[in-house]
């Protein structure tokens, strides 16, 4: 029938139970962007199921970095990942960042993300749809590094790649956000082969600063 390889998200699964997040925890979406993810695979299944279609849903984590040659990057409006806002603020595009709270109960006060570089994610497709064309249907998989980065680990990195100046603003705590979203990644291996060869968060921003200071607005 043919192969499907669908670009999920950690958002199906909403606030966790517990962390690491693994692919058995109960998925729960809380906005639009995780029910629409979540409807997809399931239909995906059920076509599979009546039609034969092969097809896995592959759950990302926070993506970050872009080619590290500097071709290809990261470019819309409004933006709303937290590196390429880090990386305007170093650029002089903005004049600070804002920190949704600094009261959650880990270290710095601040959010923990699992970050994973988008040429990790290119490499798991080609897997993914491999895999997919020589055995058929896969779980649903978590694509993450399983390790978590706070919002100020983050600019703070940002700063040493850069060397510049990051300011930051502390603003109130946004509705539905969870403290932390670090995945179990350890499906990936199995059923695909896979695991992140760029985990370093410092790889993720230079990679995303080369493109950021030299290509996607034409300077």
């Amino acid at each position: 029938m043919g192969h499907i390889v669908f670009s999920s998200t950690c958002a199906v699964y909403g606030e966790p139970q517990s962390t690491p997040i693994s692919e058995g925890q109960p998925l729960n979406p809380i906005n639009p962007y995780g029910v629409t993810k979540l409807t997809v695979a399931r239909m995906l299944a059920d076509f599979g199921a009546a039609h034969g279609l092969c097809s896995v849903a592959l759950r990302y984590f926070n993506a970050a970095g872009a080619d590290p040659d500097g071709e290809i990057g990261e470019v819309h409006e409004p933006e709303t990942h937290l590196i390429p806002l880090v990386l305007d603020v170093a650029l002089d595009r903005r004049p600070h960042i804002s920190v949704f709270g600094n009261d959650y109960e880990i270290p710095d006060g601040t959010c923990v993300r699992d970050y994973i570089h988008v040429a990790d994610l290119a490499e798991a497709h080609i897997l993914a749809l491999k895999t997919v064309m020589s055995q058929g249907s896969l779980p649903s998989v978590n694509l993450a590094t399983g390790q978590g980065a706070s919002v100020m680990a983050v600019i703070e990195a940002a700063h040493q790649v850069t060397g510049r100046p990051i300011e930051h603003r502390i603003a109130p705590r946004q509705s539905g956000d969870p403290p932390v979203l670090v995945a179990d990644a350890e499906l990936a291996k199995t059923v695909l082969g896979w695991s992140a060869s760029r985990p370093s968060l410092e790889c993720q921003i230079r990679d995303a600063w080369r493109w950021h200071s030299q290509g996607p607005h034409g300077e």
